[in-house]
C-alpha cells in the first residue's frame, strides 16, 4: 500500500484529471474555468454564462441526495416555511391573471407553494422527480411555472430550463427562487455551497444569459427571485 502522502498526490491528480474532462458548463455547453475548491469539492465557472458549478463526478448519487433531502424538516402548513416562500409567491401573484393554471417544478415532499396558489384560487399541478414523479404533469401546457430552492440542484440546467419553457405557454412566466452568486470572496464564505446537494449557482449574469437565449423579459424580485416571461406571440 502507497504512503498516505503518493495515495493524497494521486487522489489529487484524479480530482484535476476529471475536473478538466467534465469542465463543460452544464447549462450552456461553454467552457469553464477554476473558481473555488473546499475540502470537498471543486466549483468551476462558465466563461460564457458565469455559472458556478460543481464537476458531475463530485455530485451525490440518487440515494444519497434523497437521504440528505429526507433530513429537511419542510411542513406544509409551516407559518416560517409560507413567509419564506411568499417572497416569490406575492410577486408572482402580481403578474398572474385570475384563474391561472400553474406547474410547481421540484415541489418537494412537502409542496405548500403550490398549496399556496391553490388557495389563492390558481389550478395546480405538481412535479418532483423524487417525491411527486407524476410524469403527466410534464405532458400538458401552463400559465406559469414555479421553482423554489430547486434550480441549484439540477444537474442538467440547461436541459430543464428547455423542458420547461416548453411547457410555459406564450406570454407566461417562470418564477426561480435560488441565492445567486455575489462575489469569490462571498462565495468562499458561502452557507449555500455547504450543502452537499447543491451543484450550481446562478448570477445576475446567468439570469441574463438565459433570459437572452430564450428571448424572455427578466425581472429581478429580490435577491434570490428571478422571473422570466414567454413572449406572449
Amino acid at each position: 500500500m502507497p504512503p498516505p502522502a503518493i495515495a493524497f498526490a494521486r487522489s489529487a491528480a484524479y480530482a484535476a484529471a476529471m475536473t478538466a474532462a467534465q469542465s463543460s458548463c452544464p447549462l450552456c455547453s461553454g467552457s469553464a474555468r477554476p473558481y473555488h475548491r473546499d475540502a470537498r469539492r471543486d466549483y468551476l465557472q462558465c466563461e460564457s454564462c458565469d455559472l458556478v458549478f460543481v464537476p458531475p463526478y463530485q455530485h451525490l448519487d440518487v440515494a444519497a441526495a434523497r437521504a440528505f433531502y429526507d433530513t429537511h424538516e419542510n411542513v406544509l402548513d409551516d407559518p416560517g416555511y409560507r413567509r419564506f416562500l411568499a417572497r416569490l409567491f406575492e410577486p408572482m401573484t402580481q403578474r398572474l391573471t385570475p384563474g391561472a393554471s400553474g406547474l410547481d417544478f421540484g415541489c418537494g415532499p412537502a409542496p405548500a407553494l403550490a398549496a399556496m396558489f391553490a388557495e389563492a384560487g390558481f389550478a395546480m399541478r405538481i412535479y418532483d422527480p423524487l417525491f411527486a414523479p407524476d410524469t403527466a404533469a410534464l405532458e400538458q401546457t401552463y400559465d406559469f411555472i414555479t421553482s423554489s430552492e430547486v434550480f441549484e440542484h439540477l444537474a442538467a440546467p440547461g436541459t430543464e430550463i428547455a423542458r420547461l419553457l416548453g411547457l410555459l405557454r406564450p406570454g407566461g412566466w417562470i418564477g426561480v427562487m435560488t441565492k445567486r452568486v455575489r462575489g469569490h470572496d462571498a462565495f468562499a464564505q458561502w452557507h449555500y455551497i455547504r450543502d452537499p446537494t447543491h451543484v450550481c449557482f446562478f448570477a445576475d449574469a446567468t439570469f441574463r444569459f438565459i433570459a437572452e437565449r430564450h428571448g424572455l423579459d427578466l425581472e429581478f424580485a429580490g435577491p434570490d427571485v428571478a422571473l422570466l416571461r414567454k413572449p406572449a406571440s
